[in-house]
């Protein structure tokens, strides 16, 4: 699993928009603070992505999306990749990790975690998935009078969505299982 955080903004619905040439438009834009963050992963072997909607991005609720992980995957272990982010590495992630796998080895822990790269999210499979969602929003702007429905249409469209890059065989190449 690949995951990532995004923060959704009520602007993410503006893209371009015609006017006259050498003139600057200016599109008035309400409810500029109503945002929204996600707590996402995409499976490396189906291509599929899960999302939850969370108040902030932060070790609690990175604790909370393992939980939702495990959960959905019904338990089975994971291998996790994501960001150095703080709250990633920190001490509520770590114990939680630590009552979770207790003293397996390492093949064996139920949730094993590794990082990218420093600086690095062109590796994360995951981001593109919140690049598609925000392009479609951009896309279907008139679709959404509110930022509810910007929501709503948000996660539809990631629910609804299979991720296919060559992102993935950087990972793993399926003649090798």
């Amino acid at each position: 699993m690949f995951l990532d955080e995004c923060h959704l903004l009520w602007g993410d619905t503006l893209g371009y928009v015609w006017g006259p040439r050498g003139e600057r438009v200016e599109i008035p834009m309400l409810n500029e603070r109503e945002r929204q963050t996600y707590y996402g992963a995409i499976n490396l072997l189906s291509g599929s992505p899960f999302v939850m909607p969370a108040e902030t991005g932060n070790s609690a609720y990175s604790v909370i999306f393992l939980k939702a992980l495990r959960r959905n995957f019904q338990g089975r272990r994971l291998l996790v990749v994501w960001d150095r982010a703080p709250y990633h590495r920190g001490d509520l992630v770590n114990a939680y990790l630590q009552e979770l796998n207790g003293d397996r080895p390492e093949q064996e822990r139920l949730i094993h975690l590794e990082y990218f790269a420093p600086n690095a999210p062109k590796q994360n499979p995951m981001e593109d998935v919140w690049l598609a969602a925000k392009r479609w929003l951009r896309q279907h702007f008139f679709l959404c009078e509110t930022f509810e429905q910007v929501k709503h249409r948000f996660v539809t469209f990631i629910h609804d969505f299979m991720l296919k890059t060559t992102k993935f065989d950087w990972y793993w190449t399926p003649h090798l299982i």
